[in-house]
């Protein structure tokens, strides 16, 4: 890639504050990884020091900015990481186009239901019987989908991910590599000295737009349904329990767990390293901060921190008043002495 800084003005519609249109641009980085011919973006004050010491040539910074680095091309622009990343969607890696086939070594099971025509089947896939594949979807290389599932149009399936039996994907979903979907439960009952498995006979059923991050695992329900809604977001490495019920439009942080039969409303936020108990209800449009731990049902609407998560406010006037014991130890021990003497 090379274009100049010309070219970029053309794309975002900004306005050059200082540098020169000719400078040329040969690659993108962040401002404190930037060597000569990169191209950053600067929208937080707080990184004010990595833009006055920073290596690009040229960078993206708010319509308002005065303060430029010298011999840097400075481009103004309202929303300069929203302005880097169409550059970069332009002239970064593109992803590979759509090819439609089923590869030689892929294996078709019986009344599979597909236009190969119009949809991708990788190398040595396996796809079992009564399975439904709609238009556009991609299924990469060594993948399993297990009998009777159902992937939806346009969705995509990363190398070596597992789709077991039943289990329904909606259109436009995209799960990463080594996710799986619709594994056992972990249920088990005590009987005489023993564990003794719980057959797990329902299905997980994915929404549309929803995005599955890589290693996460999704259990199927031990009867009805495991439940992800529209437009949902998981991460990697993400433990979803039998028959959790996710809401539409939720972002769920890597390194989380969430036990059987939780109940998470729409549109919540929850950060890295949570633990959400079994049976338990979030509501709607709340916020875990990383490492909560939920324990009980909590109420939609707010923000919440610490084990066993609280309000976010009550656990910030714990841990100051926690801060505060060795100074407090002290001057009980000097209140002692005088007592003593």
């Amino acid at each position: 890639m090379r274009v100049t800084v010309k070219d970029i003005l053309e794309i975002v519609g900004g306005k050059l504050l200082s540098g020169s249109e000719s400078t040329a641009i040969e690659g993108f980085a962040n401002l404190r990884e930037s060597v000569k011919g990169d191209l950053s973006f600067f929208h937080d004050p707080r990184y004010d020091t990595l833009l006055t010491t920073t290596k690009a040539c040229a960078v993206l910074v708010p319509e308002t900015w005065t303060k430029f680095p010298e011999g840097v091309a400075c481009i103004g622009v309202a929303d300069p990481s929203r302005m880097f990343e169409t550059i970069v969607e332009k002239f970064g890696v593109q992803p590979e186009p759509f090819k439609p086939g089923v590869h030689a070594t892929a294996v078709i099971g019986e009344d599979v239901k597909m236009d190969p025509a119009k949809v991708r089947i990788g190398p040595h896939a396996v796809i079992e019987d009564g399975v439904e594949i709609g238009d556009g979807a991609e299924i990469g290389a060594g993948c399993f989908v297990g009998r009777n599932a159902r992937i939806g149009a346009n969705s995509k399936l990363f190398a070596n991910v597992s789709v077991h039996t039943g289990c329904l994907l909606g259109e436009r979903v995209i799960i990463h590599s080594s996710v799986v979907i619709g594994g056992d439960g972990f249920g088990y009952e005590f009987d005489k000295g023993r564990h003794r498995k719980i057959r797990q006979a329902g299905i997980v059923q994915i929404d549309n737009d929803v995005e599955i991050g890589a290693g996460t695992m999704v259990d199927r329900a031990r009867f009805g349904r495991t439940w992800i809604g529209e437009g949902t977001k998981i991460d990697n490495l993400v433990q979803i329990g039998h028959n959790v019920v996710i809401g539409k439009h939720c972002i769920i942080v890597a390194a989380n767990a969430i036990a059987g039969s939780a109940h998470i409303g729409d549109y919540v936020v929850i950060a890295a390293q949570c633990g959400v108990a079994g049976h338990v209800k979030i509501g709607s449009q709340a916020t875990l901060a990383g490492r909560c731990g939920v324990t009980k049902d909590l109420p939609g609407g707010a923000t919440y921190l610490g084990y066993p998560a609280i309000p976010v406010g009550e656990e910030k006037r714990r841990l100051a008043s926690i801060n505060r014991l060795p100074s407090l130890s002290a001057r009980v021990k000097k209140l002692e002495d005088k007592v003593g003497e």
